[in-house]
């Protein structure tokens, strides 16, 4: 069924008419009549053309000369004599095509009207034709189509067998097939000759007006008898047909199990608290080995101290010297309070700049008011936040720490203090313990580590800090391209590092010492000259809690919900 466009003409009916799509012949008898039209032309040698009126119906055959009297012949093929004459179906069926442009200048449309018939029957001529061309039977000769339409022998002519009248009929009945590559190298194209598709009976058409012109196509090819030796199954032959409509059986290669329909949970990563049972055995082995290695050095050492020069070295250099500034002993309480926030402010440092160096996506900002540009995290600003009150703590303590002239506690005044610090350091490793009482007089070793946090390590910190902070000068090249911030990164990290190992040493040595003594002394501010008098005093220890709880609340209290209010009063906090 053709479809149906704009019409042609304003205000008129879709184009092309209702009745010329009912009765539309299929494409390939249109080029067919074409074909013969052009070679009747041809034999006649005539110069004009006419339309030729079929005998059976009155429509118009096929154009041919307007001088010839002798009827149009059909294309060749052999038929039996005791077979039913031929009826021109596809003549009578079709309607008439869709016309066209003329061929010439002033003609009439193409082509001439009627020409469906004609195109019908030259249709059926032509399979016929390609079928005996295909069987290659004796004696062929060609088929004239009668006024009644049918196809009749000439007289003479070979008579087919039944088989082959069958397969005639069969191809009248389906529209001629394309013919391609042949299956076997230098054989014929293939479908062979005459091949048609069989038309199923037992279908309905789509809509009653195109009954005559809707069929179905069947399954099967009809191929001819001589070349495939047997004739494929016509409607109605009471042969089974293939059923396509059911899958062809297969084994299944790929089975998709239960993913797709039950999704499994994501394995928890691994937590660096709980490693693997490798990992775990590996870690008790470095234990065990670290632990033979130190029992080895205490040995070692614990040996070489028993040697006769040895023996006089630590005679000379006991471990601490006298200084040569007079320091009144004891620690005021400004040291204590000191002692403590320097403590708290170190924890909550060290967690922070931990915490900067490893977030990947902050959870909040916070911007200056007046600068939009200095936006930084707020794990950032936490950080150099406590930097700031960190620095302010240790100015005052080194300006009290000079006024009162406790300097001299840690700060060296004489070259002997080396010597005595390796005496002090051999005698810890071996644990015999230097005599000392940190009220009056610290050792060399505690006062070459104190000189070297307070007045090396902070001011290096601090200075590092200063250039990775965005209070550094944008505008100063000069100062910028002598210190590069690449420095000041190389340096803050080990610096940082120097400190979580001092905190280590310095607290397994306050409570290997003497805990409750040193602990009076730092937390307490309670202590004597001969070191004895509060030996057994808890005063200092209760105090050291307490101040394990407050460090403990602040590195709990150190997150996003505390901080941002705080922040707030300082600047903007936004989530992006």
């Amino acid at each position: 069924m053709l479809r149906r466009g704009l019409p042609r003409v304003k205000g008129g009916e879709a184009w092309p008419p209702a009745t010329t799509v009912e009765g539309a012949a299929p494409m390939q008898d249109r080029f067919l009549s074409e074909r013969s039209e052009t070679k009747g032309a041809e034999s006649t040698g005539s110069s004009r053309e006419e339309p030729v009126q079929s005998a059976a119906g009155g429509a118009p055959a096929a154009p041919v000369a307007a001088d010839s009297a002798a009827p149009v012949a059909a294309a060749p093929a052999p038929v039996a004599a005791a077979s039913a004459p031929l009826a021109a179906a596809p003549a009578s069926s079709g309607g008439a095509l869709r016309r066209g442009l003329p061929r010439v200048a002033g003609g009439d449309p193409w082509p001439p009207a009627g020409a469906a018939a004609a195109a019908g029957a030259a249709t059926a001529a032509s399979n016929a034709r390609d079928l005996a061309e295909s069987t290659g039977t004796p004696g062929e000769q060609p088929v004239q189509s009668t006024a009644s339409g049918a196809v009749a022998p000439q007289a003479g002519a070979a008579q087919p067998s039944a088989v082959q009248s069958d397969a005639v009929a069969q191809t009248t009945e389906g529209a001629a097939l394309r013919r391609g590559l042949p299956r076997v190298a230098g054989g014929d194209p293939w479908p062979p000759a005459g091949a048609a598709r069989i038309r199923d009976t037992s279908s309905q058409p789509l809509h009653p007006s195109v009954a005559q012109t809707q069929e179905t196509a069947a399954d099967a090819v009809v191929t001819p008898a001589a070349s495939a030796g047997v004739v494929a199954p016509s409607a109605g032959s009471g042969v089974e047909e293939t059923d396509v409509s059911t899958p062809l059986p297969f084994t299944r290669t790929v089975w998709q199990g239960r993913a797709p329909r039950h999704a499994a949970e994501p394995l928890p990563e691994p937590s660096k608290l709980r490693p693997a049972w490798p990992q775990a055995i590996g870690g008790l082995i470095g234990l065990a080995s670290l632990g033979l290695l130190a029992v080895a050095a205490v040995f070692f050492v614990r040996t070489f101290l028993s040697l006769p020069f040895m023996q006089d070295f630590l005679a000379a250099y006991p471990g601490e010297y006298h200084p040569a500034i007079e320091v009144e002993p004891g620690f005021a309480p400004w040291a204590n309070w000191a002692h403590f926030f320097n403590m708290f402010l170190m924890v909550l440092i060290i967690r922070s700049g931990l915490r900067v160096r490893s977030e990947k996506r902050p959870t909040a900002f916070w911007t200056p008011r007046g600068n939009g540009k200095g936006k930084i995290s707020l794990t950032l600003w936490f950080h150099q936040a406590l930097d700031i009150l960190w620095l302010v703590n240790g100015v005052v303590f080194v300006v009290l720490l000079i006024v009162t002239g406790h300097w001299a506690r840690i700060v060296p005044t004489s070259w002997e203090v080396f010597p005595n610090a390796l005496s002090a350091g051999l005698q810890y490793v071996s644990f015999d313990w230097p005599t000392d009482n940190g009220w009056v007089n610290y050792n060399s070793l505690q006062q070459l580590a104190y000189f070297a946090t307070v007045f090396i390590a902070a001011p290096l910190a601090a200075i590092t800090g200063f250039r990775m902070s965005g209070l550094w000068p944008k505008k100063a090249e000069k100062l910028s391209k002598a210190y590069p911030v690449e420095w000041a990164r190389a340096l803050h990290f080990p610096v940082m590092l120097y400190f979580v190992a001092f905190i280590i040493v310095h607290v397994a040595l306050v409570f290997l010492t003497g805990a409750l003594r040193n602990l009076n002394h730092m937390f307490a501010a309670q202590g004597s000259v001969d070191g004895t008098a509060y030996a057994s005093v808890w005063t200092g220890f209760w105090v050291f809690v307490a101040a394990m709880v407050v460090i403990a609340a602040g590195w709990f209290a150190a997150r996003p919900l505390v901080l941002a209010p705080i922040a707030k009063l300082f600047g903007q906090v936004s989530g992006r």
